[in-house]
């Protein structure tokens, strides 16, 4: 049963971090250590006592729809309900608005913890989540008054429609069309698709975020315009007066999150109100976006860590064999086997630096946002791209070597330890593909000059001096990595054609992460003296940081290495 890791929680705020000293001068400085603690207790109660046990019957149960009504697994309604009570679903939000109003780190913590204990429900509060950031920042007050205190409180809950059939990264192809009516909304005609959580009885209404075209709109991205469409239409007082124009036509049967409905919603003149300005809807949608790129980086830490407690858990009772590091122990637990036990560090070293990589992207932006500081704003999106990919990306690989470490009672159901790999899958695809995170990093987030690359490498470099001062053995492995990513940043910055930034996106990005992976380990030994963390940053940096040099080398051979040189393979 999932385990709460709220002793690492708590060593990464306030030792690694010092949140404390973070927050000072902003508007979150009262956020003191009694208070985070009291937070992290009640959501790891929560968690481990409620929530982690209907895990399994969010993957034998899937949701599907009856008679026009979507059926979730009955152990979810109080689940949920207990999510929305405690208030975290709208943990940061404004308290103008019903909010809490804590900083984006705590709800960092608060979806970790919730996600671990069961992915499927917990995609829920994070829809609404982003939801509720893109409405604070760019809906009219009017419709803040009557959504945000519902999304708020989780009476009602929150989605994202932006796939259509015929376009799914390419957002600028989508056909739905709005229609302006006479009282100033809109009447929104079009399908779409793939839609997390877009139908269900858990809440009692469900207000989709959805992007359209208006007649004679601009082409592409520069056309689409963004509007609230509520399942159930509200009054100015938050009352349901009635049921909107939106039809479930069914729910996709997917790989994974089987507890979630994944909805293809068809809208027939659906009304619906504008948020932000006509055809500048992608704007406002990134925000819910980006919002939602560190929720889904979050829930492949989520991942990582309950595949690895699994793992752990089962290496220590399965015996088998002889321990080879002890001739008098005839048959001992797998834990002691050389092979088993590498995989067990590997995937506890790579569920702490993303669980950092998530922490210092929801840290910048909580300061960026405090302190209104540009670079701390570009950091900020920096950042996000990066704890996305790599953190999905790693989530599938510790699920993976879970498995692994199962042998074959990994591959049979009974041992909870698929559904772990198969829940986690979809994060590397949906909120922008990983594959289109790397493109986006080295293109935008790079930019021109690479200043921000930089700045992280330059804190690298004295951390590596104040560690080579303790005459570690680590040092020359930082080193070498830092000077081989500088490389390859100096390349990626020379580029002029973007396909060449483009066919090295991918690796150059794992080797930023890797790279500031190990700047965790470096401030590991700078703060703590605690053996297991010293040892755990020792064996990243000896054993896993090296492949930051070889993805740096591929990050760097251009386009002609996919196009040119290998036409005949095709």
């Amino acid at each position: 049963m999932y385990k709460a890791p709220i002793k690492e929680i708590k060593f990464l705020l306030k030792d690694l971090f010092q949140i404390e000293k973070l927050f000072k001068n902003t508007k979150y400085e009262s956020l003191d250590e009694d208070t985070l603690d009291g937070i992290l207790d009640e959501v790891r109660k929560l968690s481990e006592k409620l929530i982690s046990p209907i895990n399994r019957d969010a993957d034998t149960k899937p949701a599907c729809l009856k008679n026009k009504k979507v059926i979730l697994p009955e152990s979810f309604n109080e689940a949920y309900k207990s999510i929305a009570e405690g208030g975290w679903v709208g943990i940061s939000g404004d308290v103008k608005y019903g909010g809490l109003g804590l900083p984006l780190i705590v709800t960092t913590c608060v979806n970790e913890l919730l996600s671990s204990a069961c992915l499927s429900l917990a995609l829920n509060p994070l829809m609404t989540q982003g939801q509720i950031d893109a409405l604070e920042s760019h809906a009219n007050e009017d419709i803040k008054n009557i959504f945000l205190p519902k999304l708020n409180s989780g009476e009602w809950s929150g989605t994202m429609n932006l796939t259509e059939p015929q376009a799914g990264s390419d957002v600028g192809a989508l056909r739905t069309l709005a229609l302006k009516d006479n009282d100033g909304t809109y009447k929104i005609t079009g399908q779409k698709i793939y839609i997390s959580w877009g139908d269900h009885s858990l809440s009692s209404n469900i207000c989709h975020l959805l992007l359209a075209r208006l007649p004679n709109s601009p082409k592409g991205t520069k056309g689409i315009s963004l509007f609230l469409v509520p399942k159930y239409i509200p009054d100015q007082n938050g009352n349901i007066n009635e049921v909107n124009s939106i039809n479930t036509i069914s729910l996709e049967h997917k790989m994974g999150l089987h507890g979630s409905p994944t909805a293809v919603l068809e809208y027939k003149n659906a009304k619906a109100w504008l948020i932000g300005e006509e055809n500048k809807g992608m704007m406002a949608m990134f925000t819910m976006m980006n919002n939602a790129r560190l929720g889904v980086a979050v829930q492949g830490l989520s991942q990582s860590e309950l595949a690895t407690q699994k793992a752990i858990e089962f290496a220590k009772t399965r015996q088998q064999g002889r321990n080879m590091n002890n001739s008098e122990e005839i048959s001992t637990p797998i834990i002691n086997h050389a092979d088993v036990r590498r995989n067990l560090l590997i995937m506890k070293s790579l569920t702490y630096i993303s669980r950092a990589l998530c922490f210092e992207t929801a840290l910048t932006i909580d300061l960026s946002k405090n302190k209104n500081d540009p670079f701390l704003k570009r950091k900020a999106s920096f950042l996000t791209p990066i704890a996305k990919s790599f953190c999905t990306e790693i989530g599938g690989k510790v699920a993976d070597l879970a498995i692994q470490i199962h042998g074959g009672m990994g591959y049979i159901e009974e041992t909870g330890i698929s559904q772990v790999y198969r829940d986690v899958r979809i994060t590397s695809i949906y909120e922008g593909t990983n594959g289109i995170q790397a493109m986006d990093f080295v293109g935008r987030k790079l930019g021109s000059n690479g200043d921000i690359a930089y700045s992280i490498l330059d804190e690298i470099k004295m951390n590596e001096q104040i560690i080579n001062q303790k005459k570690s053995s680590v040092a020359d492995y930082i080193e070498n990595a830092r000077i081989s990513l500088t490389k390859a940043t100096d390349w990626m910055i020379s580029q002029n054609d973007l396909n060449d930034r483009y066919s090295g996106a991918d690796p150059f990005l794992r080797a930023f992460a890797l790279i500031i992976g190990a700047n965790y380990m470096l401030k590991t030994l700078i703060t703590t003296d605690q053996e297991d963390k010293i040892e755990l940053a020792n064996f990243y940096i000896k054993n896993l940081l090296p492949f930051c040099n070889v993805e740096s080398s591929i990050a760097t051979l251009g386009a002609n290495n996919l196009y040119e040189n290998v036409n005949s393979i095709f």
